[in-house]
C-alpha cells in the first residue's frame, strides 16, 4: 500500500533539481560542506533502541472517543494530539520548505531539523539522507504519543521510576549523557514502557508493557528538551559575536549557550515568574479547569486540565470522567498550518474539518489570552500599552515571519476613517511598518559568513547561516531581568526593557479632527516576506512552491486580532485630563487623586509627563497649560 504522505514526499523529493541561483540570475552561493559530526548531540542515538518508537495509530483504539458531545471541549487524547503541530510536525509544508533550504545552505544540517520534527524517523535511522527522502509512512507521525510517553527525566530524582538510574548511568558511561536541555537531546526509555504523571491508573490494558509514574511529564523541563534550539555550527566569541566552527567535528564545548541562539522559549519560561513561584490568574485565562489558577509549568497553559476521559476502557465511574485530564492539544500560536496539513494529507493526518476548526479556535483563544492592551490620551498623544501575560516572550519561537503589531484607526465625528497606522493590506499581504511598533526578531549574517557563502550581509531568513541578532523587541514575561536573560542569550536587542517590565508602550500623535481611535493588536504567524523567501530561495525541489500555495489557499496567514480598544478622543491640550476642552481645577484634582507611582501595568491619566509617577511635575505641567 502506498499512502498519501509517502506520495507527496516522493513527489517533492524526486522533482528534477531546479536551475542553480547563479544560472537563474541570482547571486552565487556556496554550500558549507558540513558533515553529520557537526550536528552531534548527546542523548539517545540513532538505531540504539532495542524496542523502536511506535506509531501513534495504534493508540486510537483506546484513546479516541466521544464522551460529552461538545466539540469545543473534546478531551480525548488522540484527537487533541492530532490537532497539534506536535502531531503534524513532519507534515508541516513550511517545515519541508525550510528543510530544503537548510540543506542547501549547510550540507547535512537537515539532521537537526529531522531530530526535532520526526524523532521516530531519526531514532530509526531514517534521517539520512537529511532531506527526509528516507522517511517512511509511520515516520510522519511527528512527535508521537509513544515518543513523549517514553521520555526519561535527565535529572536523577528519587521520585522518578527506579529504572531511570540505570538508563542515565548507561548514557554517562557511553559519554553521551546530556547535561543541558535543548536541541532535542532527548533520552528515550530503551524498553517500551509507558510513562505518565498519574499514580492512580485503575487498570493497565497495555500489559505486558509497564506503565510507570513519571512526575517529569508535568514539568516544564520536559518541554525544554526541544523548545530551546541553538545552531551548533557557530561558537560565541569573547566579544559576543558568533563564528563558524571547524568542520567535521562536534561543537567544541557542546554548551547550547555557546552556540548561536535560534529560539529560547524554554529559557524564557525558566527565567520568568511562572517557573519561580507561579503566576496566579483568577480569570481562568489559561487554566481550563485548573483547581487553583496558579500557572507554573508549560503544561498548565498548553495542556490545560479538563473534565473528561483518558482511556475508553476505564468505563466504570469514577475512572472514565476525571476532573484533571490534560488536554493534549499543545495549543500555541500557529494559526493556519494545521489547515494546510489537512488540505495536503487529508485523512492520513488523522484530521477532519471539525478538528481543523477546533484547532484554529483554540489558537485564536490562546493568542487573545496571552496579552492585554490599554490606551490613554495624554494631550495630543495617545499612549498604547501592550502587556504580556504569557510565560515567555510575546511572541516567542523561531522568527519564521512571526510578528505582532499595533494598528490604529482614527475616525472623525462623522465616523469617517481619516488616518491609519500599522495598516495591513489583505490583498497584497503587505504591512505598513514605518508608522507603528512591530514586535519581532530579525536575524542576519555578518561579513565572515557572507564571504564564506555569498549570502549578502544583513537581514536574512537563512536559518542555518544566521549568526547575528539584529533586532529582538519582543515583550518579556513577568519576572524578567536583564541579567538572567543575558545569561541564556535571550536578551532584548535594539530595544530596552527595565528589570521587572513585562509590557511595552508606544506613543502615537493624534491627528486633528479625530474623535475616536480603534486600536488593535494583531499577530501573524507567517509573513509574506518569509513565505516568499521559502519560494524564491529553494533550488532543490518544489517544497517552497508547495508551502506558498498552501499559505495562499489558507488565507495567507491572515492576522488575528489579539486585543481591541476603542478610545474616545477629546481636546488635544496637554493637561486636559478629562478632555472637556479646558485645563482647570478639575484636572488638578485629577492629578492629586492619583498621586504617587502609577501601578503597572495600568496607565494613569494623571501621569501627564508620562514617566510612570504622578508628582509635582505633573501639577506644574497642568498649570502651565491652564485655560481653554
Amino acid at each position: 500500500m502506498v499512502c498519501g504522505a509517502s506520495i507527496v514526499l516522493w513527489h517533492l523529493a524526486s522533482e528534477p533539481a531546479l536551475a542553480d541561483k547563479t544560472a537563474a540570475g541570482g547571486p552565487p552561493q556556496t554550500q558549507i560542506p558540513a558533515t553529520l559530526d557537526d550536528f552531534f548531540e548527546p542523548g539517545t542515538q540513532e538505531l540504539s533502541l532495542p524496542e523502536p518508537v511506535l506509531y501513534s495509530g495504534s493508540c486510537i483504539v483506546c484513546h479516541q472517543f466521544e464522551n460529552d458531545g461538545n466539540k469545543e471541549h473534546l478531551v480525548n487524547p488522540y484527537d487533541n494530539w492530532a490537532t497539534s503541530l506536535m502531531a503534524q510536525a513532519t507534515r508541516d509544508p513550511v517545515w519541508h520548505a525550510a528543510l530544503a533550504i537548510a540543506n542547501q545552505d549547510v550540507a547535512n544540517s537537515g539532521d537537526t531539523c529531522l531530530r526535532c520534527h520526526t524523532p521516530n524517523g531519526w531514532t530509526d535511522g531514517h534521517s539520512v539522507p537529511t532531506d527526509g527522502s528516507a522517511l517512511t509512512y509511520t515516520d510522519f507521525d511527528g512527535v508521537s504519543c509513544n515518543f513523549c510517553h517514553r521520555l526519561v527525566d535527565p535529572i536523577a530524582n528519587t521520585n522518578n521510576p527506579p529504572s531511570d538510574t540505570q538508563i542515565l548511568s548507561d548514557l554517562v558511561a557511553a559519554g553521551i549523557y546530556p547535561t543541558q536541555p535543548g536541541n532535542a537531546r532527548y533520552i528515550i526509555d530503551p524498553i517500551d514502557t509507558r510513562r505518565g504523571p498519574l499514580n492512580d491508573v485503575p487498570a493497565n490494558y497495555h500489559e505486558p508493557v509497564e506503565i510507570l509514574v513519571s512526575p517529569f511529564h508535568r514539568e516544564g523541563n520536559l518541554c525544554g528538551t526541544c523548545h530551546d534550539v541553538s545552531n551548533s555550527m557557530f561558537t560565541r566569541q569573547p566579544n559576543g559575536t558568533y563564528a563558524l566552527n571547524a568542520l567535521d567535528t562536534p561543537h567544541p564545548t557542546g554548551n547550547p549557550h555557546d552556540m548561536m541562539p535560534e529560539q529560547r522559549t524554554f529559557s524564557e519560561w525558566k527565567n520568568s515568574a511562572f517557573n519561580n513561584g507561579g503566576v496566579l490568574f483568577t480569570d481562568d485565562r489559561f487554566g481550563g479547569d485548573h483547581p487553583t489558577g496558579l500557572m507554573e509549568s508549560c503544561q498548565d497553559c498548553h495542556m490545560p486540565k479538563r473534565s473528561g476521559g483518558l482511556c475508553y476502557f476505564w468505563s466504570q465511574p469514577p475512572f472514565f470522567i476525571r476532573p484533571d485530564v490534560a488536554e493534549h492539544s499543545f495549543t500555541g500560536a500557529n494559526t493556519w498550518v494545521i489547515g494546510a496539513v489537512f488540505d495536503q494529507y487529508a485523512s492520513d493526518s488523522s484530521l477532519s474539518e471539525d478538528l481543523v476548526d477546533l484547532s484554529r479556535n483554540r489558537t485564536e483563544e490562546m493568542l487573545r489570552n496571552a496579552s492585554d492592551m490599554h490606551a490613554i490620551q495624554l494631550g495630543n498623544q495617545m499612549k498604547v500599552r501592550v502587556v504580556n501575560y504569557s510565560g515567555h516572550k510575546l511572541p516567542t519561537g523561531y522568527p519564521e515571519g512571526r510578528r505582532m503589531w499595533v494598528n490604529v484607526q482614527y475616525f472623525n465625528a462623522n465616523s469617517e476613517l481619516i488616518a491609519e497606522r500599522g495598516a495591513y493590506d489583505y490583498v497584497t499581504s503587505v504591512l505598513s511598518t514605518g508608522d507603528t511598533k512591530v514586535y519581532e526578531t530579525k536575524f542576519g549574517v555578518d561579513a565572515a559568513v557572507s564571504a564564506a557563502t555569498g549570502v549578502p550581509v544583513g537581514p536574512s531568513f537563512h536559518l542555518t547561516l544566521n549568526n547575528v541578532i539584529l533586532k529582538d523587541n519582543r515583550i518579556p514575561p513577568i519576572g524578567f531581568t536583564n541579567a538572567n536573560f543575558q545569561a541564556v542569550r535571550a536578551q532584548p536587542v535594539a530595544h530596552t526593557y527595565a528589570d521587572g517590565q513585562y509590557w511595552d508602550d508606544t506613543n502615537f500623535t493624534i491627528p486633528r479632527g479625530a474623535t475616536e481611535a480603534v486600536v488593535t493588536l494583531y499577530y501573524q504567524t507567517t509573513s509574506k516576506e518569509y513565505i516568499e523567501f521559502l519560494l524564491n530561495e529553494n533550488v532543490t525541489n518544489l517544497a517552497g512552491l508547495n508551502a506558498y500555495d498552501r499559505w495562499d489557499a489558507r488565507g495567507r496567514s491572515a492576522p488575528v486580532d489579539m486585543d481591541v480598544v476603542i478610545l474616545s478622543l477629546g481636546a488635544l491640550k496637554t493637561g486636559d485630563l478629562n478632555h472637556d476642552g479646558v485645563v482647570n481645577v478639575q484636572d488638578l484634582l485629577g492629578v492629586i487623586a492619583q498621586w504617587g507611582p502609577c501601578p503597572p501595568p495600568t496607565l494613569c491619566s494623571g501621569d501627564v509627563t508620562s514617566n510612570g509617577v504622578i508628582n509635582v511635575e505633573d501639577l506644574l505641567l497642568v498649570i502651565a497649560n491652564w485655560g481653554v
